[in-house]
């Protein structure tokens, strides 16, 4: 690749003035000894920390002093050094970065950025699971639903490609705690919020926040790996992605169906137990907040933006815990310093007096969107082109064909239950019934041309029963409850509906002759015993589940088989799980093949993150990690409305769509730069 080779001893990486210096001679082998001392042999103040004594670093600035003043040199020529100096801090941060060590530090900020990822992957899966409970809670339409299902991927579309983009001129940490914090505040006020404008408002906005948390997390572990180490422990860290999937779904298991898990106050509030289950979800976030004050920036952002002190402070920190961690405290951080790229963006500072504070503020506010635009357009140049183009058509297939068939599968599992169901109707046919009280329960039966005459219906449900071409004279209905039931081209006649929830919706081509509405029930009513499906539950838990194995295997092999080769492979074995789904007829079946389906594609959603952290340098990872994100979950929208509108039509559209997305993407990706051997740019 070009790079020299960086498989060095470690006392030949300090890199100055573009060349390593030569190894330590022998006379200086007892050099540790006298360390912190100069030539009179003087104590000077920050020895015991390993802070350079101020004389070297003048000395080393006064080599580094450029002949001539920056401001009247070409702007060509900055870049072209800044250029030079950054492929200079990528082989000397390498040989730091193992210096380091891996060990307490990386694991430590390996769980505080594994609840990061897990509440990303809780916050895809809430929607789908309160949905069967809230569009009772607020009377939501087909339509409400639908947009209820994608207004989160939309607000993640969003904060990856915004948020992402600040991560690289604002800092991993910072970046990372605005996104957590925003995805917690509203996703915590989503759960009381009654209206279902205001709901998904705030889930729009919590989507918004949660959407920066992929890229940043990337970005921001992958700067403290080794080159060896880096392919693996990206893929183990994509495991909190799957443990996020089955927190969600464990919680909506045993939260949502406990009605009583909840309160009301009056008859206008009401807090059930599936608002519970949204603020349960939203601790992941919340935990991953907290830890993450106590951790320190990434100090390869930090070289980039020329912050070298701090750099230097935080790496010697990740050193002195991994060698206290490993019983040698002993072992001395002997890097004095490191190079730092040529600063070429101009940030000027505004002055207090400049303007009103607003103004000063949105000045900040549009300077650091243009810089952010600017990294956007930066990844479409000559240089990145075609890999951005390449990775951005293999993001979008694999979602496609990812989230459409997630969606797909419970649809097509709730479809064969309801031709079951519909299979066993029970008919009735002209029956004639007079002076009967009905108090029980009425499910899944229609009744044709009936006549009833003074009967009365006293607190029952109604659970898909249709009543077609049928008679109602001197009827009284109190206290009724009804799920999927209409009377169809029926005549009522001096009928009382007291305090049902028989709206006129249910009455399709009815005669009313001298009928009476009473009392009519307020909103919707949920009844979590009958109306969620416990194995929609299931059959998303053990979609997370069955991703373990191919997570372990990706983590293992993504360092010895290639980032390319694993994106490839796994796409097309996926395609290939795709086309057996035209055997798949029944329940079981489909459950089957779709645990073998994200089970297979994990490898590619895993090697796909690992690449796009290694092919970009360090000021533009995140804006192009949060770009290909964000096309992603466009194609997961597109996905959700394709796959759903063939539901109970024809499985041959899905199918074959998904599968042609899958091997036209797992194709192209092999034609993508392999980077297990580069170091971090």
């Amino acid at each position: 690749d070009g790079y020299r080779n960086t498989n060095q001893v470690s006392d030949d990486y300090r890199y100055q003035d573009g060349n390593y210096d030569e190894p330590a001679q022998e006379e200086d082998a007892q050099s540790d000894v006298t360390e912190g001392h100069d030539e009179d042999d003087e104590v000077y103040e920050g020895e015991y920390q390993g802070i350079p004594h101020p004389d070297d670093i003048k000395e080393k600035q006064k080599k580094r002093a450029p002949a001539v003043d920056d401001e009247y040199r070409d702007r060509a020529d900055l870049m072209a050094e800044r250029m030079e100096d950054e492929e200079q801090l990528a082989h000397q941060y390498e040989n730091i970065i193992e210096e380091c060590g891996h060990g307490r530090f990386q694991w430590t900020l390996f769980f505080v950025l594994g609840l990061a990822l897990m509440a990303d992957g809780v916050e895809v899966f809430v929607v789908g699971f309160v949905l069967p409970s809230a569009e009772k809670d607020m009377c939501l339409s087909s339509s409400n639903k639908g947009m209820l299902g994608l207004i989160v991927y939309l607000g993640m579309m969003v904060g990856a490609v915004l948020l992402g983009g600040l991560a690289d001129k604002l800092g991993r940490k910072q970046c990372l705690i605005i996104s957590l914090a925003i995805n917690a505040a509203f996703a915590f006020l989503s759960s009381f919020v009654q209206g279902y404008g205001f709901f998904l408002f705030c889930r729009l906005i919590s989507g918004l926040g949660i959407g920066g948390t992929l890229p940043i997390v990337f970005a921001y572990f992958s700067e403290f790996l080794s080159r060896e180490k880096r392919g693996e422990h990206l893929s183990w860290l994509c495991m909190f992605w799957m443990i996020g999937g089955i927190y969600a779904s464990a919680m909506a298991w045993s939260i949502i169906p406990h009605y009583g898990w909840g309160f009301s106050m009056g008859t206008k509030y009401h807090f059930h137990s599936w608002r519970v289950f949204v603020l349960v979800c939203a601790l992941p976030c919340i935990a991953s907040l907290v830890a993450l004050k106590f951790m320190p920036e990434s100090p390869r952002f930090l070289l980039e933006i020329g912050k070298h002190d701090e750099a230097w402070m935080i790496l010697k920190q990740v050193h002195d815990t991994n060698m206290r961690a490993k019983g040698e405290p002993e072992r001395v951080f002997t890097v004095s310093y490191i190079k730092t790229p040529k600063q070429v963006d101009e940030f000027i500072e505004i002055q207090s007096s400049t303007g009103t504070w607003y103004q000063r503020w949105l000045v900040r506010i549009t300077t650091t969107l243009k810089q952010v635009w600017d990294n956007v357009l930066y990844c479409l140049t000559a240089q990145y082109r075609m890999n951005t183009l390449m990775l951005a058509v293999v993001w979008f297939t694999m979602a496609l064909s990812y989230y459409g068939l997630i969606v797909w599968f419970p649809d097509m599992i709730r479809y064969f239950q309801d031709e079951a169901y519909e299979s066993r109707v029970k008919i009735f046919d002209e029956e004639e019934v007079s002076h009967f009280t009905f108090n029980f329960t009425l499910e899944n039966q229609i009744h044709r041309n009936g006549e009833y005459r003074n009967d009365k219906f006293i607190g029952m449900k109604f659970k898909e029963v249709r009543f077609e071409d049928s008679l109602f004279e001197d009827c009284y209905f109190e206290d009724v409850r009804s799920s999927e039931t209409f009377f169809e081209n029926c005549t009522i006649i001096s009928t009382v509906f007291y305090n049902t929830d028989l709206y006129e919706h249910k009455f399709i081509n009815c005669r009313l002759i001298n009928t009476t509405f009473m009392k009519e029930k307020e909103g919707c009513h949920i009844d979590f015993e009958e109306d969620n499906d416990f194995l929609i539950y299931l059959v998303s838990f053990l979609g997370s589940l069955s991703v373990l194995p191919g997570n372990i295997i990706s983590a293992l092999l993504m360092d010895k088989v290639g980032r390319i080769r694993m994106i490839g492979g796994s796409m097309l074995i996926s395609a290939v799980c795709c086309f057996f789904l035209f055997f798949g007829n029944s329940e079981s079946a489909m459950i089957g093949w779709q645990c073998l389906f994200c089970g297979a594609s994990i490898a590619a959603w895993n090697a796909l993150d690992v690449i796009t952290v290694e092919l970009y340098p360090t000021d533009k990872r995140a804006t192009a990690f949060g770009i290909l994100n964000g096309l992603c979950k466009f194609g997961a929208i597109l996905g959700n409305s394709i796959f759903s509108s063939f539901v109970g039509i024809t499985k041959v559209v899905p199918i074959l769509l998904a599968s042609s997305a899958l091997v036209g993407g797992g194709l192209l990706a092999l034609r993508l730069p392999e980077t297990r051997e580069q170091v971090l740019m």
